[in-house]
């Protein structure tokens, strides 16, 4: 029989990605730059600290040739200083020791000039490299700060803004490159968003404005019969609701960018604009609207604000007690932010739910529309208005039913 051919073996697989440029090996990287940066001060270092010894060495020894401690007189040897004592008489044993202990001790003097001046010339070097070192990585990571610069000036919704960094073909540009192609995609992906609410403004608001103008013209009608006015009046309720819910969702598209245009807004004045908009609906319900409201200014959006106010305020009076119930609202300045405060009593709320307030659509217990207390977005707009001026809204249950909402915002 015939053997049977192997199966052809499949290739190996590269060890690099296919999808990455091709780049030279030896292309101007931080760490080459780095590392020819500090090993070049090392060097210059180094032979600048062994010149400065050389020469202190080569002064020293001169110094010690010239100066001897003593000389020597019509065949006498005589001290020269102080430190320097020879015997007037004795053998030439005893003057040789003399005369070497003389020398050491210069040697020594010679020496720890020597040690000092080194020191001295060492901590001026250390001083002029740490500066050296300074300016050179400042030079080599300015990039980084650009790109950080340019960062920021995108968070606060500039998209427009780009780094088109120059230089070398390192590592920062590559960084530098991509943060730009990435501002490209995301400010098409923000103009695309834009647009879309535009036109969503427009095509959904249109047909629900006509639809309410014909079904209150058919109400105004006294020759109607009961049945079609009770139906044009659900129906009507059914359209304010859709337009409540078109409303929602195009506020909630529009406040999850950041505010651009900012003018000064009293939060006190916000909440009792909020307050006199749902007096009767309070006052029908049974519930008081109390607390203090200090002045507390912020950089901010007037209306989005405003809105805040009104959202938490109405779930506070929707969801409360039936009798003898109470919403405060307050506002005050606390460590350099603005708050506005608004408690309720109410059902009690477990503490595991808060979370999920917050989320478009989701109740206590319910997690779709379904009440004619609201679209379910009245929390997620609070917090995208927030979040969009620099602050923060949380939620906690409050003791005995009810909630405590606090909304801190950026003076």
């Amino acid at each position: 029989m015939a053997a049977t051919p192997a199966p052809p073996q499949a290739p190996p697989k590269p060890t690099w990605d296919p999808r990455d440029p091709v780049r030279p090996l030896l292309r101007p990287t931080i760490r080459i730059r780095l590392t020819l940066l500090y090993g070049g001060m090392f060097l210059i270092a180094g032979i600048l600290l062994l010149s400065i010894i050389y020469l202190f060495t080569a002064q020293a020894l001169g110094d010690s040739a010239s100066e001897l401690p003593f000389k020597v007189v019509s065949g006498t040897v005589q001290p020269t200083t102080s430190w320097c004592r020879l015997p007037a008489s004795g053998t030439g044993d005893q003057l040789h020791q003399a005369v070497s202990a003389c020398l050491q001790y210069q040697r020594d003097l010679a020496l720890d000039d020597l040690l000092r001046r080194s020191l001295f010339a060492l901590l001026g070097l250390s001083i002029i490299a740490f500066a050296f070192g300074y300016a050179m990585a400042g030079r080599v990571l300015s990039p980084l700060g650009r790109i950080t610069r340019t960062a920021r000036q995108v968070a606060g919704s500039d998209l427009a803004r780009r780094i088109e960094l120059d230089g070398p073909d390192d590592e920062l540009k590559e960084l530098a490159d991509t943060f730009d192609e990435m501002l490209d995609r995301l400010e098409r992906a923000f103009t695309a968003q834009q647009r879309f609410v535009a036109n969503a403004s427009h095509e959904l608001r249109t047909p629900l404005a006509i639809n309410r103008t014909l079904l209150e013209v058919h109400l105004s009608d006294p020759g109607a019969p009961v049945e079609l006015q009770q139906l044009g009046k659900t129906l009507l309720a059914t359209n304010e609701r859709s337009e409540q819910l078109v409303e929602g969702l195009l506020l909630l598209a529009r406040s999850d960018n950041q505010i651009v245009e900012r003018k000064p807004v009293d939060l006190a004045e916000v909440a009792s604009r909020a307050i006199d908009q749902l007096h009767g609906e309070a006052e029908a319900k049974g519930v008081e609207i109390r607390g203090e409201r200090a002045p507390a200014v912020v950089q901010g959006n007037g209306v989005l604000l405003e809105r805040i106010a009104l959202n938490l305020v109405q779930n506070a009076v929707r969801y409360n007690v039936p009798e003898d119930g109470w919403v405060e609202v307050t506002t005050e300045t606390e460590h350099g932010q603005a708050v506005l405060v608004v408690s309720n009593t109410g059902p009690v709320v477990p503490a595991y739910e808060i979370d999920n307030l917050f989320e478009p659509f989701r109740r206590l217990r319910q997690e779709r529309t379904g009440s004619d207390r609201g679209v379910g977005l009245g929390l997620s707009i609070a917090r995208s208005v927030a979040r969009a001026h620099g602050g923060r809204i949380i939620a906690e249950p409050r003791e005995g039913g009810g909630l405590v909402m606090r909304v801190t915002l950026p003076i």
